[in-house]
C-alpha cells in the first residue's frame, strides 16, 4: 500500500535569499556530488550531474521551459491529466502518462507518494515549497531536494527560480535565455504602451477569473499581470489590497458601477458565464461591453500555478485590441507561434487552444 506523505502547502510567498542558486563548493572534475545552496537558503548535497528528475509543485512547468522534460522519471497527477490550458504539460501528456504518479496538488490538496518517488530513483527532487516541507520530503525519501520560492509571475524572485533550477540541473545557459526572453518581451510591451495618454484609454476588466475553480462575471482579476504590462486602464486594479495578481469575488453591482468598455473572460469559465447570462440576461444587458459587443475570451493564465507563455501571448492579443496603432506591426498568429515555440516547442499551439474551445477571440452571450 502506498505510503502517502501529506503536506500542507504554505500559501505565503517565500523570498529567495541572496545566495540563491549559488554553489558553495564547486564540484571537482570527477566528483560525484557538490554542495548546493537552493533558492530558499537550504544547503543540499546534490549529484554533480543530473539525469533523472522528479519535479513537484510548479517546477514541472519551469523545467519544461528549461528543456528538461525528457529527464522526468516521475510526475504528478495534475500533469498526467493535463488540460490544453496547461501548455507546458499538454504536449507531453502521452509520455508522462507512462511515468509513475508521484502525487497531486489538485484543488489545494498536496500529497506525495514517497515510495513511488523512491522507486523512480531520481537524482534530485525539485519543488517550490517552504524549507520545512522540502526537508520533510528529503527525509522521507532520502533523495536530495532543491527548493525554490513560490514567486510571483514576472518578479525578480521568479527569475531566481530559473537560475537556481538551471544551476542545479546543468542548464544555466538556457535559464538565462528564458529570463532574457521574458524580460525582452516585457520591455517590448512596455515600450509600446507606456507613453499612451490615459485620456481615451478604454477601461478593461478581467472576469470569469480562475482561482479555486472557475467563476462567473463576479470573479475578477486584480493587479492582473497582462493589464499591468500593458499599462491598461483596469477598473479592478488594486481592489484586493495585495500586491501581485490575484482573483477575488466582487459584488455584482460594483461591476455595473465600473461599467468597463471591454471585458475579458477566462475560456474555462465561459460555460458558467453563459449559464449565468441565460438566468440573468437583464443584469448583463446593463453593461456597456455587452451592449457594444466588446466581450472577449482568452485562455486561463493560471491552471495549476501561473503559466508564462500564455500571459505573454495574451498581452499581445489584448494590446492589439486596446492600442491597434501601437501594435500595427505585430502579426498576432506569428508572434504567438514564436512564443509557444520558445517555451514549449509547439508553434501551432494556438490551434490546439482553439480546437479545445480555449482560443482567443470575441464572444457573444445569448442568441
Amino acid at each position: 500500500m502506498k505510503k502517502i506523505l501529506s503536506i500542507l502547502l504554505a500559501l505565503t510567498m517565500v523570498f529567495a535569499m541572496a545566495a540563491c542558486g549559488a554553489t558553495d563548493t564547486p564540484a571537482d572534475n570527477g566528483s560525484e556530488t557538490r554542495t548546493f545552496t537552493d533558492g530558499i537558503g537550504r544547503v543540499v548535497e546534490i549529484p554533480a550531474t543530473i539525469e533523472r528528475i522528479v519535479p513537484l509543485g510548479n517546477t514541472p512547468r519551469m523545467c519544461v521551459y528549461l528543456g528538461l522534460a525528457d529527464k522526468f522519471v516521475g510526475i504528478g497527477e495534475c500533469e498526467i491529466a493535463s488540460s490544453p490550458i496547461m501548455a507546458y504539460a499538454y504536449p507531453h501528456r502521452e509520455e508522462w502518462a507512462q511515468l509513475p504518479n508521484v502525487g497531486t496538488d489538485a484543488m489545494g490538496e498536496t500529497a506525495y507518494y514517497a515510495e513511488e518517488i523512491i522507486q523512480a530513483a531520481p537524482d534530485i527532487i525539485l519543488c517550490n515549497y517552504t524549507a520545512d516541507v522540502a526537508d520533510n520530503i528529503q527525509n522521507q525519501t532520502g533523495i536530495p531536494v532543491v527548493a525554490v520560492p513560490e514567486a510571483n509571475l514576472f518578479s525578480p524572485e521568479y527569475e531566481e527560480c530559473f537560475r537556481t533550477l538551471g544551476d542545479a540541473c546543468g542548464v544555466s545557459e538556457r535559464a538565462e535565455e528564458v529570463i532574457s526572453y521574458i524580460n525582452d518581451s516585457l520591455a517590448d510591451l512596455d515600450s509600446r504602451t507606456k507613453d499612451i495618454p490615459e485620456e481615451g484609454k478604454p477601461t478593461v476588466l478581467g472576469a470569469g477569473a480562475t482561482f479555486k475553480g472557475s467563476h462567473s462575471i463576479d470573479g475578477v482579476y486584480t493587479n492582473y499581470s497582462v493589464f499591468e504590462t500593458l499599462h491598461a486602464n483596469d477598473v479592478a486594479d488594486g481592489i484586493s489590497g495585495q500586491t501581485g495578481s490575484s482573483g477575488v469575488m466582487v459584488d455584482r453591482e460594483q461591476i455595473i458601477a465600473w461599467d468597463p468598455d471591454m471585458i475579458f473572460f477566462d475560456a474555462g469559465s465561459m460555460e458558467l458565464v453563459r449559464n449565468d447570462y441565460a438566468d440573468n440576461p437583464g443584469y448583463f444587458k446593463q453593461l456597456k461591453a455587452v451592449k457594444n459587443g466588446e466581450l472577449y475570451q482568452w485562455p486561463n493564465s493560471t491552471y495549476h500555478w501561473s503559466n508564462v507563455e500564455i500571459p505573454l501571448v495574451s498581452s499581445y492579443f489584448v494590446g492589439s485590441l486596446l492600442y491597434p496603432e501601437a501594435f500595427a506591426d505585430i502579426d498576432f498568429d506569428a508572434k504567438a507561434a514564436e512564443i509557444f515555440t520558445f517555451f514549449i516547442g509547439e508553434p501551432d499551439y494556438l490551434q490546439v487552444l482553439k480546437d479545445a474551445g480555449a482560443g482567443y477571440g470575441k464572444v457573444t452571450l445569448g442568441d
